[in-house]
């Protein structure tokens, strides 16, 4: 760990880039002295393609102050900028306060167009065209990656317009689903269902529970078996939003249906994580994407009566 947290690799970088630097100058000012042999004509004896010579003519002026200019640049740089190791430059430049800065200058210039919607509810934004306009690039630009340009999600992302939730619909849920995150932890439960067997027959009356296509004997047989899972899902298997734990009735298939995939769940549990956004958009940003996801599920017919 020493050599995580000594001062050798700084001091190491700075070393190798000015050597560096310095060795193209000599490079030059050697090169600029070097006398090569010559024959009486100035050519240095080496021809190619039958008639093309090399002459020993001297660097073009513009070239060599291009190269000095060049060097100069690059002292000024380093002096001025992180590049010599743990040295922050002059101007204490660095890429986190950018961008912090550029952040905070477009906060700033799209602030008065949040204020107007901080006095609003999410209901009343629903109604609005405006909020609903801006909440959809938000949306864009933050959200669509994992849930869809039409925020229908796909398997293992909820689908935010079929009325669905893990962790409750309201406003107020949805806000601080993107404000906080969710986390989402389904155990492997297949040792406390019991034999292979069994979990297959509770993956049958998991099946039967949303009136899927299951065999109606097994599900018999799982029903008992199913108590395992009732702690987080309920005995009625209608799931638990306090828990993030899923209604089984719906037939809203998050990591897919049938047999063998509520088999797999069983015997290895899921992981599942929704980042909070509260370090990345700004509460005004939140409100309004709030508006607009709730408004996705269905919620813009209720701000509508």
């Amino acid at each position: 760990m020493s050599d995580f947290t000594s001062n050798f690799w700084s001091v190491f970088v700075t070393a190798v880039t000015l050597v560096g630097i310095i060795a193209c100058l000599v490079l030059l000012w050697v090169s600029g002295k070097a006398k090569a042999m010559t024959a009486n004509d100035n050519t240095t004896g080496h021809v190619w393609d039958g008639d093309l010579r090399e002459m020993n003519n001297p660097l073009p002026r513009w070239w060599v102050w291009l190269f000095i200019i060049t060097v100069v640049f690059s002292l000024v740089y380093l002096a001025m900028y992180p590049g010599l190791g743990n040295s922050p430059g002059k101007l204490n430049w660095s890429q986190q306060g950018q961008y912090e800065a550029e952040m905070a200058k477009g906060e700033k210039e799209v602030a008065p167009l949040y204020a107007r919607f901080a006095a609003m509810s999410v209901q009343d934004m629903a109604r609005d065209p405006q909020a609903l306009a801006i909440g959809e690039r938000v949306f864009m630009n933050n959200c669509a990656q994992c849930h869809g340009s039409d925020a229908r999600g796909s398997k293992g992302f909820p689908n935010l317009s079929d009325g669905d939730w893990l962790w409750g619909g309201a406003p107020e849920q949805i806000k601080e689903s993107i404000t906080k995150g969710r986390m989402g932890n389904m155990p492997p439960m297949a040792a406390a269902v019991g034999t292979p067997d069994d979990v297959k027959n509770v993956a049958q009356y998991v099946l039967s529970l949303s009136n899927s296509p299951h065999d109606s004997l097994r599900a018999s047989l799982g029903k008992a078996k199913f108590g395992a899972c009732a702690a987080c899902h309920g005995m009625d298997g209608k799931g638990n939003p306090a828990l993030g734990a899923p209604n089984l009735t719906d037939d809203t298939w998050l990591h897919g249906w049938g047999e063998n995939a509520i088999v797999a769940m069983i015997t290895n549990g899921k992981v599942n994580q929704m980042p909070a956004q509260e370090d990345k958009l700004s509460a005004a940003q939140i409100h309004v994407l709030s508006a607009y996801v709730w408004s996705r599920s269905g919620g813009s017919k209720v701000a509508a009566k």
